[in-house]
């Protein structure tokens, strides 16, 4: 019999990473706060949708979450229908939403009350990395529990890498959006220069995407920043939410971080534009 496993939160990124377990033969079972989101994804890979967080992880080892926000965490691990009214001890939690370091140590203490495992464990790659099954796979928490379902990840990862204890995951995410942030803005500045100075851009991408200024933001996002098309990928208020963990974590540990810091305002007047649901790399509308 395959394994059966649960999937909590079925949001661009949740969807696809539960429809890989499915591919793969796993026996999955799905939970979405839209209830009609979570009976189409069962229509389409062939999964059983629950009505609570609960119903969803009964029977399971290994239950993965991603959702939007601290809070939202907190409610489907430890709330009325939540996961820990159900879940076995030796059971496994994988937490793939992005979140304060401080909510991923909270939700281990909580759960090892229950003799249940809580990982931490956010992922890179966007959207597309979530259907390709290409994500990177960023995890704190306890190092046998992260062997035992590294396999499991790895149905949607190109890469799954333990990083140490509780909330070492979410602080390595943390370091991944600070470049991203400075990256994109560099881009964005780059782009506009040449747009202004009156280029070919397209040659200029191709050409400086063979040397040292190559990146997956400039291979990915560069060309659609010059055909001003921002409607798909990362959404700015996630990126806000984002580095707004990362400045409060900086506050914590003494780090200074100018640039991300700047960065996250450009992002602020792009919302002020009414660019709440563009991808990140809308930074260079400020600049035209």
């Amino acid at each position: 019999m395959s394994e059966s496993v649960a999937f909590i939160g079925l949001g661009a990124m949740g969807a696809p990473m539960a429809g890989h377990w499915q591919r793969a033969g796993l026996s999955v079972s799905v939970f979405n706060r839209s209830v009609d989101k979570a009976q189409r994804w069962a229509q389409a890979y062939g999964g059983r949708a629950a009505a609570t967080p609960a119903e969803a992880a009964q029977g399971c080892r290994v239950v993965a979450l991603c959702v939007g926000r601290d809070e939202d965490v907190r409610r489907v691990v430890g709330g009325e229908d939540g996961l820990l009214t159900v879940l076995a001890p030796g059971s496994v939690i994988v937490d793939h939403t992005t979140t304060s370091a401080e909510l991923a140590r909270e939700m281990a203490a909580l759960c090892a009350k229950h003799g249940v495992t809580f990982l931490d464990a956010p992922v890179s790659g966007g959207e597309v990395g979530a259907q390709k099954g290409q994500l990177t796979v960023m995890v704190g928490g306890d190092a046998a529990a992260f062997e035992g379902v590294a396999p499991i990840l790895r149905h949607y990862a190109k890469a799954v890498t333990w990083l140490g204890t509780s909330g070492s995951g979410q602080l390595a995410k943390m370091v991944n959006q600070i470049c991203i942030a400075g990256l994109v803005q560099g881009l964005a500045e780059a782009l506009a220069f040449g747009q202004n100075a009156g280029l070919d851009m397209p040659a200029v991408l191709k050409v400086i995407g063979q040397g040292a200024a190559q990146s997956w933001q400039l291979d990915q996002r560069g060309p659609t920043m010059l055909e001003d098309r921002f409607d798909f990928g990362f959404a700015v208020d996630w990126m806000r939410k984002d580095l707004g963990l990362v400045l409060d974590e900086a506050r914590r540990n003494g780090s200074r971080l100018p640039v991300t810091a700047l960065v996250d305002q450009f992002y602020a007047e792009v919302q002020a534009l009414g660019g709440n649901r563009w991808d990140t790399s809308s930074l260079i509308r400020r600049l035209q």
